[in-house]
């Protein structure tokens, strides 16, 4: 299966410590190297910079059709990362692409792109027992990184894996 992750999924998994779930539930995850920058070459650092560096199971790609990336970022407005992972899935037909942005999620979703984000990745987690409970990994997301999620989708989430 090829994986290809933005950011998002990245630094929110590690600032819970959980980055390693990506690795469980996909073997080896592909990077474009616009996502390994916005991880690496921050200052201060950001979840899941040092990891990027030293974990195996990540793998960094240069794009090839930058024309893909130019549009992404021109005409739908995405960021450097967004633009790159969606370019990276269309280029190499990649199986999944992790990303959380409305914005990146709608232009992925419109290209044919199957994509997931931090969310369904719990909740796939959950589902092949790699975890125990959504519910407090939401709840740590939400306090500790910043992650915005609509009380409907936590709710609706919790239902999914049964956690109301």
């Amino acid at each position: 299966m090829i994986v290809i992750s933005d950011t998002s999924a990245i630094t929110n998994l590690a600032a819970i410590d959980l980055l390693n779930l990506l690795h469980l539930l996909y073997g080896q995850v592909i990077i474009p190297e616009a996502v390994y920058s916005e991880l690496v070459d921050i200052d201060p650092p950001v979840p899941g910079g040092v990891e990027v560096q030293t974990a195996t199971w990540l793998e960094v790609k240069l794009i090839t059709n930058r024309k893909t990336v130019e549009r992404l970022q021109s005409e739908v407005r995405l960021d450097p990362g967004e633009s790159e992972a969606i370019a990276l899935a269309l280029e190499i037909k990649a199986d999944l692409l992790l990303i959380d942005e409305r914005r990146g999620r709608a232009e992925a979703d419109r290209l044919g792109l199957k994509i997931t984000g931090l969310l369904g990745i719990l909740v796939e987690a959950k589902r092949k027992n790699l975890i125990v409970s959504v519910k407090p990994l939401m709840d740590a997301l939400i306090a500790t990184s910043e992650f915005r999620v609509s009380s409907a989708l936590y709710n609706q989430v919790l239902s999914i894996v049964n956690e109301t």
